[in-house]
């Protein structure tokens, strides 16, 4: 493998060598800045979640899986800084981390315990309504903007889809998005595009109703 291979397409330009030396210099927000540049995420202030070791590590997983380098031996040590991080009850510390960190492990059909612990911390804490409060801490109020930033992350995964009530999850967005407020909004409107990719026709018509059932073009 060339260190020196550059990981383009829809991001900013970055080598895994770069990757690696800003992980040994600890310049976590850096990287995170770095990967998150033409992704969804690089229009939000997410850095005091994200811009921390283990999800920037979960960040750069993402990346080398997109462009078909988990072969290469800085996946395996960005896979055991994510593994080793995670916590007792199954999560990395903040539902945003958590998100990313199990989507992380799903990259390239991942599976196992860790993923079926992450997404089971994720259905521990989602409320009644379906959505996810802010902190892990299920009693808090319900947090429209980091429920959809779960959603958005793993939203078009099948697993994640079965370990929550993703429909119940979806049904609330469509009901409360009229009163989000604008950073909540934009971070659904990026979300349910993953949240399609899920097939379901009953969550597509409780979305776009005039659109399910319509032949397509």
């Amino acid at each position: 493998m060339n260190p020196y291979i550059i990981l383009t397409g829809k991001c900013r330009m970055i080598t895994l060598r770069q990757i690696e030396r800003y992980m040994n210099e600890q310049q976590h927000r850096r990287l995170y800045r770095e990967l998150v540049t033409g992704r969804p995420e690089a229009a939000f202030a997410l850095e005091p979640h994200l811009g921390r070791a283990v999800p920037a590590a979960a960040l750069a997983m993402i990346r080398l899986d997109e462009l078909s380098q988990s072969h290469a031996p800085l996946y395996r040590r960005l896979l055991n800084i994510v593994l080793t991080a995670q916590q007792g009850d199954g999560g990395w510390g903040d539902l945003m981390a958590t998100a990313l960190c199990a989507r992380a492990l799903l990259c390239g059909g991942g599976q196992g315990a860790a993923v079926e612990r992450g997404l089971a911390h994720l259905a521990s804490l989602q409320k009644s309504e379906g959505v996810w409060p802010k902190e892990p801490i299920r009693r808090l109020a319900a947090d429209a903007f980091t429920s959809a930033f779960i959603l958005l992350q793993l939203g078009s995964h099948g697993e994640f889809r079965r370990a929550v009530r993703f429909a119940d999850a979806v049904d609330w967005f469509a009901a409360n998005a009229p009163a989000m407020d604008a950073d909540a909004k934009r971070m659904w409107d990026r979300a349910a595009v993953r949240c399609r990719v899920a097939g379901d026709r009953a969550i597509l018509r409780s979305l776009w109703p005039d659109t399910v059932g319509r032949p397509a073009a």
